[in-house]
């Protein structure tokens, strides 16, 4: 443990101004690092004595404040990165939580494996996915990240180390998946990772020039499909309301892609350099002058209308190309300004889904807040205690946030979560930034949060671990 703060956490622990990933929020903090398993053990137990809570981050990729902790401590476990083992044989990884989703499928892509369910960017750690229980394009056909872990070691407040599946404390289990680091550190995750025989997808692009062309079109390209996801443009109005281009992806089955075993050598799943030419570091200063209304109204328009022009047709991608779209522009978030963004998702059951989308874009527009980027998904129920899931859609929306918008943004999201609410909705814990108890007690349940409130109690009595998330949406 570092000298700098063995005495006490209070005195040596550094102080950091921290924030989500959107920028909207920010927390000043005490911040360690441990190197190891054993020094993160002793960090909770003297976090435990001098009564500071405990929240953990990874690559600090939520939103919102789930990795911050304004009057306690934030652990940042991304040093606990180790891959413990790897059974290429059987497709099973074993490693810390601080690993990231690409130092994974780096591991792994050359053996032939990808991760079942990766998000829309590379960088979240295995625990920052177990703690959300995170989803990608394709939860409608594989479920949620956690259906994909075998088993994981829990360490508690009290310093005891508890293995946990579905067979071993299976309570515990389902409900450290989307608990949202409440119960304790997660160290080791246990994950089945899923056989590709090429490190390329089969891309199909299509349009739809309505809400309602939207669904029945993605609800035609989901039985044949192993990925879809929609980029609707959230500024088109009346009869084009909810118009969105769809991308539908599938695996090459053995012997059909004649260049699958280059492909699947790590430099080949590498992004762009550039992007038209242009070096990508520096590419979000030149998106800065375009994130704005009248410029993203311009941008999605542009969007719309070149993949029209080419719907209908089939690309071949890289899997890394596919999945992590949220990764070619280096520090894109940047490019909203010094107020940043939050980004707004919300989850609705299948039958209401429709008219409920439809009003909510309507209601942005006619408050004038319009989301500069919405993107939809189809998903499934299943088992996890604070699971976001159900048998529905969901639209995520990014919203811009000013120092002139931030008040009245914040209102129109009150009314969005009462409509969303009505239709039998729930949120995303990992982009959350505006929710309220009551909320969370509709959209959940109160005999489903009182069950996972009597679990912490058991494994964390004194309740170290809390977070600016917990204080703010749970009470």
């Amino acid at each position: 443990m570092s000298a700098t703060w063995a005495s006490s956490l209070r005195t040596g622990a550094s102080l950091r101004v921290l924030d989500g990933f959107g920028r909207s929020v920010l927390s000043a903090c005490r911040y360690v690092a441990p190197r190891s398993t054993e020094e993160l053990m002793e960090t909770l137990a003297r976090a435990k004595s001098e009564e500071l809570t405990v929240a953990f981050r990874g690559s600090g990729r939520s939103y919102g404040d789930a990795a911050m902790n304004e009057r306690g401590l934030v652990v940042d476990t991304t040093r606990l990165n180790r891959v413990l083992r790897w059974e290429p044989g059987q497709g099973i990884l074993e490693a810390e939580a601080g690993l990231t989703i690409e130092g994974l499928w780096r591991r792994t892509i050359e053996d032939g494996y990808w991760p079942a369910v990766v998000p829309g960017t590379m960088h979240p750690t295995l625990g920052g996915c177990v703690a959300m229980n995170i989803h990608g394009k394709n939860n409608f056909r594989v479920g949620p990240f956690g259906d994909h872990v075998l088993g994981l070691d829990l360490l508690t407040a009290g310093g005891d180390l508890i293995s946990c599946s579905r067979e071993e404390n299976p309570d515990v289990f389902h409900a450290v998946i989307g608990g949202l680091g409440l119960l304790g550190a997660v160290v080791r995750v246990r994950l089945k990772l899923k056989q590709v025989k090429s490190g390329r997808l089969r891309v199909l692009a299509v349009t739809a020039r309505s809400m309602d062309e939207t669904f029945d079109l993605f609800e035609a390209l989901l039985p044949k499909s192993d990925y879809v996801v929609g980029w609707t443009d959230c500024f088109a109005r009346r009869g084009n309301l909810g118009r969105s281009a769809l991308h539908a992806a599938n695996y090459f089955e053995a012997g059909e892609d004649p260049d699958a075993q280059d492909s699947l050598h790590v430099e080949k799943q590498g992004l762009p350099a550039s992007i038209f030419g242009l070096p990508k570091g520096g590419l979000w200063k030149l998106m800065r002058p375009f994130t704005n209304a009248p410029g993203m109204a311009f941008i999605n328009a542009l969007r719309f209308h070149t993949a029209h022009l080419a719907s209908g047709s089939t690309y071949v991608q890289s899997h890394v190309a596919f999945a992590f779209l949220l990764d070619y522009v280096p520090n894109w978030r940047l490019a909203y300004g010094p107020g940043g963004l939050i980004q707004y998702q919300i989850f609705v059951p299948h039958g209401g889904a429709r008219e409920c989308f439809h009003d909510v874009l309507t209601l942005c527009q006619r408050h004038r807040q319009v989301p500069y980027l919405g993107v939809m998904k189809r998903h499934r129920p299943d088992a996890y205690l604070l699971s976001h899931a159900l048998d529905g859609w969901s639209m995520a929306m990014d919203f811009r946030v000013t120092r002139r918008n931030r008040a009245r943004l914040w209102a129109l999201t009150q009314v969005l979560t009462e409509r969303v609410l009505d239709a039998g909705g729930k949120f995303y814990f990992a982009k959350d930034a505006v929710l309220r108890p009551n909320d969370v007690d509709r959209a959940y349940g109160r005999a489903r949060l009182d069950q996972f409130n009597a679990l912490k109690q058991k494994l964390d009595p004194a309740n170290l671990f809390a977070s600016d998330l917990t204080r703010r949406a749970f009470g």
